[in-house]
């Protein structure tokens, strides 16, 4: 099993694109407290969340919404959304998408885990790094649209 660092999270991938013949991926993240990710649109690909641990607040097309351990949404792709982890101890869930556009991001964007838990802090991004994350998320078909959630 691939896992990879992304930003501040740790994803593994469980089911790579390239294993079965429709292109779905299942990658398994775990997140730390206050994680929150740009707001952000796939715009090719659905994104199914399951909820494995933790308690998230979403934001999708506008609305609000707590989410806990057991539950599974879906965001329609060109939907804007978010996350904020609000659990004191992190969080971890499944994304489910097809196409591959997601897990191809995942792979470039990210770097190669060291051991199988959480990278070391990294701080607050430099807008020098925001612009990369967007450039290469533009390649993958997602668009930044808006800040994490606080």
């Amino acid at each position: 099993m691939e896992s990879f660092w992304l930003l501040n999270t740790l994803v593994q991938v469980k089911v790579a694109t390239a294993a079965g013949s429709d292109g779905v991926s299942v990658l398994e993240h775990r997140v730390p407290f206050g994680d929150s990710p740009p707001l952000h649109i796939h715009q090719t690909e659905d994104e199914v969340f399951h909820i494995l641990e933790g308690e998230f607040r979403f934001q999708v097309a506008g609305e609000q919404q707590r989410w806990r351990a057991g539950t599974t949404l879906l965001v329609p792709k060109g939907t804007a959304h978010t996350y904020r982890v609000d659990s004191p101890a992190g969080g971890r869930f499944l994304t489910v998408t097809a196409r591959g556009d997601f897990e191809r991001f995942v792979r470039a964007i990210g770097r190669p885990a060291e051991r199988i838990e959480l990278p070391p802090p990294s701080g607050a991004p430099s807008p020098e790094s925001i612009e990369a994350l967007a450039a290469a998320a533009h390649q993958y078909g997602i668009e930044l649209v808006g800040l994490p959630l606080e």
